[in-house]
């Protein structure tokens, strides 16, 4: 098993509380779905950024980040399969999935 990071790119927030109802139902379900899987629910981003170069220089926005899960799963391809049941697709985002490793 490991752990996957879900980064989220894009997408819209919900309008008017009947939308922002359905969508909380859809991603209620979805962690129900993936049940002990799910290791951080995780959260939208903020427009608010800065970006921090490798010579230490700061500078104000980032990237195309819109929000982050982090599950645990058998392979990258099991983990992709769970991915694509996420609401935050139907939003329009798309999703990358990234495998982490421990080093510590």
């Amino acid at each position: 098993m490991a752990d996957y990071v879900l980064l989220y790119s894009g997408g819209k927030m919900p309008e008017g509380k009947e939308e922002q109802d359905a969508v909380m139902a859809a991603w209620t379900a979805w962690f129900g779905e993936l049940g002990g899987g799910l290791k951080d629910g995780g959260n939208p981003f903020t427009p608010g950024a800065k970006t921090i170069g490798s010579d230490g220089s700061v500078s104000d926005g980032g990237g195309t980040a819109s929000g982050y899960s982090i599950l645990t799963a058998d392979s990258l391809d099991e983990a992709v399969a769970k991915a694509k049941g996420c609401p935050v697709l139907q939003g329009g985002a798309s999703i990358t999935v990234y495998e982490t490793f421990a080093v510590m």
